[in-house]
């Protein structure tokens, strides 16, 4: 069982498409000054020349992305380079290009260069975990998820705990990926993905009754999936629940009729 890495991807980008409209990047600092007061938040009218200059080639470079253009978006984020060498963000969203194009080296290269610039960047962060676990690389996976979640302001901080829970079960570590989706949970009760996993992890397991109230929240909701209706069929059939199960199985058949979920139910395919 895993969860997708492709969800951490996805969610990065997206997090790195709203930054790019910032002066600023992912926080706002609270530097102290000379006599020992905090320092105004930055705002818009704080960002230099060298730097609003490189944030719009940032945004173009995130345009060529998202339009399928990952090698125009590359020149576009070499020119935001180029132009200020120190912008955090610019490093982070070239791994992610980088990914794109296959080159992990490089990727890994661009999200460590945006840590050290910002070591506050949890989106970067995050990235240079994720690219470390796919390295099979755990304990420096854990070290920079650890980093992400040290961000107090970080507000997708559910989704590290997902795709730290994704990284602990490709390490065989099954009750660590279970603590993580409870935390997951602790911060976004209705998080789908952290909701379905944790009840698949505990069905697993052969803690049926638990399994079944983690899930029954998700199949009650505007986010069930196939996949959490066919573990809710199965979860029901191991807790001898017919008439439960069977009302699952119609919900499957009314929304999700062409699913592989309810091809398996129709087998009596119930391991799959």
């Amino acid at each position: 069982m895993s969860l997708a890495p492709e969800l951490g991807w996805a969610a990065a980008f997206g997090m790195l498409l709203a930054l790019a409209g910032c002066a600023q990047g992912p926080h706002a600092p609270h530097a102290a000054d000379g006599l020992g007061a905090l320092a105004d938040v930055a705002t818009e009218s704080d960002e230099t020349p060298q730097r609003r200059r490189a944030r719009l080639r940032l945004e173009l470079g995130a345009a060529y992305f998202q339009d399928g253009q990952p090698q125009v978006a590359l020149d576009e984020l070499k020119q935001a380079i180029a132009i200020d060498p120190t912008y955090a963000v610019a490093f982070n969203m070239r791994g992610l290009v980088y990914l794109r194009l296959n080159n992990a080296a490089l990727a890994s290269d661009s999200f460590e260069r945006a840590v050290v610039l910002d070591p506050r960047d949890a989106n970067a962060a995050h990235n240079l975990a994720l690219l470390r676990c796919q390295q099979t690389r755990f304990d420096d996976a854990d070290r920079f998820f650890a980093q992400a979640l040290a961000n107090t302001d970080y507000a997708a901080q559910p989704r590290n705990w997902i795709a730290q829970a994704t990284c602990h079960l490709s390490a065989g570590r099954p009750l660590q990926a279970e603590a993580s989706l409870v935390r997951a949970l602790d911060l976004d009760a209705g998080e789908p993905t952290a909701g379905y996993h944790l009840a698949r992890l505990l069905f697993d397991r052969g803690q049926a009754e638990a399994a079944r109230r983690h899930l029954l929240k998700l199949n009650s909701s505007a986010a069930l999936s196939a996949p959490s209706l066919w573990l809710g069929i199965r979860i029901e059939r191991q807790l001898k629940n017919v008439d439960s199960m069977r009302a699952l199985a119609g919900q499957l058949r009314a929304q999700f009729g062409q699913s592989r979920e309810l091809s398996a139910y129709d087998r009596g395919a119930f391991d799959e």
